[in-house]
């Protein structure tokens, strides 16, 4: 296959062409016998409807009748044009030279095609031929138009090079662009081009440059190498991964591409178990796997930086607040844009109960990615619990983390029931303090310890609140009373004893 931008149109070739192709040089009589006269009609007939497989395949039977037919060749090789398959035409063009040297037709799209591969010298030839062999008008014109063109080209070219040398990339790629617009089958000066490119920091383009020379020039290993290295200094480990083992696939003991092949697989093969355990919600060892990405590859700080953005992930996902607001910072220093740390610090600073960084973060992250629903829903919730934490903080009012077990709440519960439990108090003012106190920390029990209602409250509601649960009751409205009975020693059941002090 060719590649993008090699097809009928920059070969100037067809279906109007085709059937407008001057046929009446193919009429000569050159003592082909009936059934060899029968495929070429066939093929004419067919090539002329556009039918170009099927025109092939009666070319082949002609030239497997008749080897010697110039005429067949000739025909087989515009067919081969047509379908982009430039050089099985060479190859045709050149037999038909070969068997009647002064058929200019066949010589001028010989030069045309050799023009296109670059190979100036050799189309030269063809043209200075033409001239030598009493061409028609058209034909001279042509020929000398070529050599001109041919010429020039040749000097941009050496041109090109020159500033190649002198690391002037810009303007050696503006010539370039110009030179591969005839020489679009030139696998140097795409590979030359693809150079210029990488200096000047366009990998994208050196990418499709590489990629084209891999399809113009068999077993091109270097190319494969490049494209395989490129991808790899941009991050991208399975692309990279891809093109070395193509490289491979053309020589096994390339020992560039094995030796690159051994480090890209074993990095592909951490990463790829790094985000298995992230899936598995493994994150502890997901970090452990991604520290040896790092390891593994120090040099390139793309792979360093990836490995800790996943980290952070990691500690945020993995509730470990603070070691995940460090590693995302670190990644938010390279790249402040980073849309994935800022959602992961975002969510560690709301474990911290750092609510307007979290904030910030979310309306960084949304600029950036405006779309993101779940940059949306995280920054609602960061507002709610914002507004939640200026009124009442039910884990502040145990002195708990957000992240606290079932058993860690029930243990602070205990702890405060205790100590503010109004039978400690005599004092009448002091007794009403208590009284408020230890509604407080019941209701901060009641919710922490219900699944449902505390997914409410860590989700900006307060699900004893009023104003943000209609029809519900308000721990405001509660009174000692409603706590009376009440044993914070136990799950439940009524207050089976009073506290009594001397």
């Amino acid at each position: 296959s060719l590649a993008p931008g090699f097809g009928d149109s920059t070969l100037g070739v067809n279906q109007t062409a085709i059937k407008n192709v001057d046929l009446s040089i193919l009429g000569v009589e050159c003592g082909i016998n009936a059934e060899v006269e029968k495929q070429l009609e066939m093929g004419k007939k067919l090539l002329a409807a556009g039918q170009l497989a099927d025109a092939l395949s009666h070319f082949h039977a002609a030239i497997e009748g008749d080897s010697d037919n110039y005429i067949a060749y000739y025909r087989r090789a515009t067919v081969y044009l047509a379908m982009g398959k430039s050089k099985a035409a060479i190859r045709d063009l050149s037999k038909v030279v070969e068997l009647k040297q002064d058929f200019t037709s066949a010589r001028l799209q010989r030069g045309h095609l050799l023009l296109k591969q670059g190979k100036f010298d050799e189309a030269e030839e063809d043209f200075k031929n033409v001239l030598k062999s009493n061409p028609s008008d058209n034909e001279e014109k042509e020929a000398r138009s070529q050599l001109m063109k041919s010429d020039e080209l040749q000097r941009l070219h050496s041109q090109a090079q020159s500033l190649y040398r002198q690391e002037d990339y810009t303007t050696a790629i503006s010539l370039l662009d110009g030179i591969l617009e005839v020489c679009v089958w030139d696998a140097e000066l795409r590979e030359l081009r693809a150079e210029c490119y990488i200096k000047e920091g366009e990998p994208g383009k050196a990418i499709s440059d590489l990629k084209a020379a891999t399809k113009l020039k068999n077993d091109n290993t270097e190319a494969f190498y490049k494209i395989s290295t490129i991808y790899y200094q941009l991050g991208d480990h399975e692309l990279s991964l891809s093109e070395v083992r193509e490289c491979l696939k053309l020589d096994q003991d390339h020992k560039l591409c094995f030796s690159h092949y051994k480090q890209v697989k074993k990095l592909n093969k951490q990463i790829e178990s790094a985000e298995e355990l992230i899936r598995e919600g493994r994150y502890t060892d997901a970090i452990s796997k991604y520290e040896s990405v790092m390891k593994t590859e120090p040099k390139v700080s793309i792979y360093t930086t990836r490995a800790k953005e996943r980290i952070c992930h990691c500690f945020s996902k993995n509730e470990q607040p603070a070691e995940a607001i460090k590693v995302c910072t670190e990644v938010l220093l390279l790249e402040p844009a980073n849309v994935n740390a800022l959602k992961d610090r975002a969510e560690a600073y709301l474990l911290e109960e750092q609510y307007e960084e979290a904030i910030q973060d979310y309306e960084t992250a949304q600029a950036n990615s405006e779309n993101d629903q779940q940059i949306r829903e995280g920054l609602e919730r960061a507002q709610r619990m914002l507004k939640q934490s200026q009124k009442r903080d039910y884990y502040k009012i145990l002195g708990i983390k957000r992240n606290a077990r079932k058993q860690e709440i029930i243990k602070a519960y205990r702890k405060l029931a205790s100590q503010w439990h109004p039978d400690n108090f005599q004092n009448e003012e002091e007794k009403k303090k208590a009284e408020k106190k230890f509604i407080d920390i019941a209701a901060a029990k009641e919710v922490l310890t219900d699944p449902e209602m505390r997914r409410k409250f860590d989700a900006g509601e307060d699900p004893l609140d009023a104003e943000s649960q209609q029809g519900g009751g308000s721990p405001f409205h509660r009174t000692w009373n409603t706590w009376q009975g009440f044993n914070p020693f136990s799950s439940g059941g009524p207050f089976k004893f009073k506290f009594h002090f001397n």
